[in-house]
């Protein structure tokens, strides 16, 4: 695959996405809605996760959990990456059924250096984008054992401040409807807080500013209604961007790949 390039992939599994990665592009801090796991192929990075900074090889796998504030830039000239970006509801059924009704509400760690994960993990990409039919049983088989894996990696861990009431409101009020116009006045009055301190506040417990956190949540929108076959112009609108320009600049920052791309591989 030739250097700055993001390929996604069409995935057997529903609920499941597949995208291939070699570039020296620095990603801005942003979100996913998904657990993400990958493995480095070539190249290292460094990244801000929710479990403070991190760097990751070749042969490492790399963890993301949904919502968690990440960004990336590379160690070097660049690097590549293969990772699977799964739906919160698989990953949450497999760890109870793992942890026998328990389960983890989240990978543990952001960076895993596991040759026998790594290995798994790659027959399971491979698998999962096979142009031909693939053994569903297999895939399953593969599926259930990389969430195993990379759940029950355990080690010390620092538990995260709990957000405080005051920012969870100003949170809400974007979460309930990201589509709305809201100002920092909104914030402070729906928080109680001054504007500096609502400010300072909401990026300190999400590590976004409040205009970045809106952003994200319209791309989230924006992203969920791509993949169900709505045309870009409509998806832009709908999701509180001024034009599909704007969405599609806003989406290749944060993803790294077009929203016509992405389209691509639900087609």
């Amino acid at each position: 695959m030739a250097k700055n390039q993001f390929r996604m992939l069409r995935s057997a599994l529903a609920g499941v996405e597949a995208v291939e990665a070699a570039t020296h592009h620095s990603f801005s801090r942003h979100t996913h809605e998904q657990f993400g796991i990958g493995l480095v192929s070539s190249g290292a990075q460094r990244s801000l996760s929710g479990r403070g900074m991190v760097e990751a090889a070749a042969g490492d796998i790399i963890t993301v959990n949904p919502n968690e504030v990440h960004d990336g830039a590379p160690i070097g000239r660049g690097r590549s990456w293969r990772i699977l970006y799964v739906d919160p509801e698989i990953v949450t059924h497999l760890s109870r059924e793992i942890g026998g009704g328990a389960g983890r509400q989240e990978i543990p760690h952001p960076v895993i250096r596991n040759g026998a994960i790594a290995a798994r993990f790659e027959m399971l990409f491979d698998a999962m984008t096979e142009a031909e039919a693939v053994d569903g049983l297999l895939l399953e088989e593969l599926l259930v054992q990389l969430v195993a894996d990379v759940m029950r990696e355990d080690g010390d861990r620092e538990e995260r401040p709990p957000v405080p009431a005051s920012i969870r409101a100003a949170r809400a009020l974007i979460d309930d409807n990201p589509l709305a116009a809201v100002s920092l006045a909104d914030l402070a009055r729906e928080s109680g807080l001054s504007r500096f301190q609502v400010l300072r506040g909401f990026a300190k417990a999400t590590g976004l500013t409040p205009h970045a956190y809106l952003l994200q949540a319209r791309i989230h929108r924006a992203r969920r209604l791509i993949a169900r076959g709505t045309p870009l112009a409509e998806a832009a609108f709908a999701s509180g961007f001024a034009d599909q320009s704007h969405m599609t600049r806003v989406f290749v920052r944060k993803y790294g790949l077009s929203p016509r791309l992405y389209a691509g591989a639900f087609l």
